[in-house]
């Protein structure tokens, strides 16, 4: 069942950054980087990095490192996008907001903290690939996360506000906001996998459509979600005037938009056949979530 299966995976990524934290020094920020990251949150981009590990046949001591990044990386994101200079979020993942617990100023050095934590554990001498692996994932990661990426994406989200916004530039922000990580998650895999360029670039490409279908999913389940599910208030697009696929669309082509792609994403995934069987399920959850 794919809710065990995400539990198992998210367990297995938070055991690791306890460790891994409990062997650095301590620090104030240590407990609200805790907070930030560990317990709550489906953590689906690293169910998404071992699904896609075993159609490659890539143990997971291999990808644990790049799982744990990857939610530094996507907590400091939620950390400052909750911020009242941003989105003004009160709640996360059933619980009050990094900044509403801690303080802002500790929620923006507990963000900035696990950014760059990040690379410190995909760097580290004890993560066993070689050198070079690790310079071309760094170096990408990096591209995901900043100006060109996450960053950029929100920026683009908050200038987006109460304007009509075209659907490509909507899709352009949404790509670079939530599609990017999920690039990288895919082409992380193909890097350690020891792909070629072709496959790498194929491999980005399908996680940024993974990446705008959660997101696409994420704007249905903020229209007729359930707080208490998601962890988190609902219909706050509306009310922020976010520029989404679904206000531009309306709900029925919206879905339509979002079914069409999760079909040509299941296709892409049809030529590895059974070894795909849990990547598949994924895919099909990210749509059909309701949490």
């Amino acid at each position: 069942m794919i809710k065990n299966k995400l539990i198992k995976n998210a367990n297995k990524v938070d055991k690791f950054l306890i460790n891994y934290l409990k062997k650095q020094k301590k620090s104030l920020l240590v407990k609200p980087m805790k907070y930030g990251v560990l317990s709550g949150g489906k953590k689906i981009r690293s169910t998404i990095i071992f699904d896609l590990g075993k159609i490659f046949n890539v143990s997971e001591k291999k990808l644990i490192n790049i799982c744990a990044a990857v939610e530094c990386i996507h907590s400091y994101s939620l950390i400052h996008d909750d911020l009242p200079c941003m989105d003004n979020d009160k709640m996360r993942r059933g619980k009050p907001s990094t900044h509403i617990k801690f303080g802002e100023a500790s929620a923006v050095l507990a963000g900035s903290s696990l950014l760059t934590l990040a690379f410190e554990i995909i760097s580290e001498k004890k993560y066993l690939i070689n050198s070079k692996m690790k310079n071309e994932i760094i170096e990408f990661l990096a591209s995901c996360s900043g100006h060109t990426g996450i960053a950029g994406g929100q920026e683009l989200d908050l200038k987006f506000e109460n304007k009509n916004m075209k659907i490509n530039q909507i899709i352009d922000m949404q790509k670079k906001k939530t599609g990017k990580l999920f690039n990288f998650c895919l082409y992380a895999v193909g890097v350690i996998a020891n792909k070629t360029n072709k496959d790498k670039k194929y491999l980005s490409n399908l996680g940024e459509e993974i990446g705008l279908l959660f997101q696409l999913a994420d704007d249905f389940l903020d229209k007729k979600g359930s707080k208490h599910l998601l962890g988190k208030p609902v219909k706050k697009d509306n009310k922020k005037g976010k520029s989404t696929l679904l206000n531009l669309m309306g709900e029925k082509k919206a879905y339509l938009y979002a079914n069409n792609l999760k079909k040509k994403i299941l296709r892409k995934l049809e030529k590895h056949g059974k070894k795909a069987k849990d990547l598949t399920s994924t895919i099909e959850f990210i749509l059909e979530r309701k949490f």
